[in-house]
């Protein structure tokens, strides 16, 4: 099991985790107020807490059939538009935050739907009348390099996944860079918000070096730091979000 350390969140607000030793890429440089952001120290991954206005059904749905006809087996794992579920919304609300990083040229694949999970601490906190649920799973994003003028990839601007998209990039673009992003999504409806958690984790560096055991091992890494996160991730000052 990796290590973590206990973390507060947007002024202690709110408070989960992140793997021992990690920056705090605000110490650094500027980040923007609606997210918080941790560094790795060995590698180029990253993980991003993000405040989002929740998205509507009408959104989610409208992207997930985008999603279904590019990726079939989508509407096996998380249902279909036509029959939607409240639990399909809330899969497809999820896919919707993942999607809206999406600039063009570059791809995005669903390597594990996302599927709902029990969180350890929030629901217990939550205010009466409250209603919260949780969705994790894994997306795959392939981004090209970008001109200068454009958003770079996550892998080199250390931010959530910026600059990857769904249509196929042109074959005389530059090599794609692969990118694994592992993604926990709290909706808190009540507060008409969603939280999200990303562990990203670039494939660049291990690739460069021919090196598999690492890429897993850094996988496996995302994975338990996740978990702890479902575990440890709760909110202490509620008023956040009025």
């Amino acid at each position: 099991m990796s290590q973590v350390k206990e973390q507060d969140f947007f002024g202690g607000a709110i408070r989960g985790v992140v793997p021992q030793n990690w920056i705090d890429a605000s110490n650094l440089r500027e980040i923007p107020d609606h997210q918080e952001l941790f560094l790795s120290p060995d590698t180029l991954s990253n993980m991003i807490i993000e405040i989002n206005q929740r998205v509507s059904q009408e959104d989610a749905l409208s992207t997930f059939a985008t999603l279904i006809q590019q990726q079939p087996s989508l509407a096996t794992g998380g249902g279909s538009v036509a029959t939607a579920t409240p639990e399909t919304v809330n899969q497809a609300a999820a896919l919707y935050h993942l999607h809206d990083l999406c600039e063009d040229d570059d791809s995005m694949q669903v390597v594990a739907p996302p599927q709902p999970v029990s969180l350890g601490r929030l629901p217990s906190s939550a205010p009466s009348g409250s209603t919260v649920s949780a969705y994790k799973g894994i997306v795959e994003f392939k981004t090209t390099p970008r001109r200068r003028d454009q958003r770079l990839p996550a892998a080199e601007a250390g931010s959530a996944v910026a600059g990857v998209a769904m249509n196929g990039g042109s074959s005389s673009a530059p090599p794609a860079k692969t990118l694994t992003c592992h993604f926990l999504l709290v909706r808190l409806e009540a507060q008409e918000t969603d939280l999200l958690t990303f562990f990203n984790v670039p494939h660049e560096e291990f690739d460069k070096e021919g090196d598999a055991r690492g890429l897993s091992k850094e996988e496996t890494a995302a994975e338990d730091i996740m978990k702890a996160v479902e575990e440890k991730l709760e909110i202490v000052d509620w008023g956040l979000f009025v």
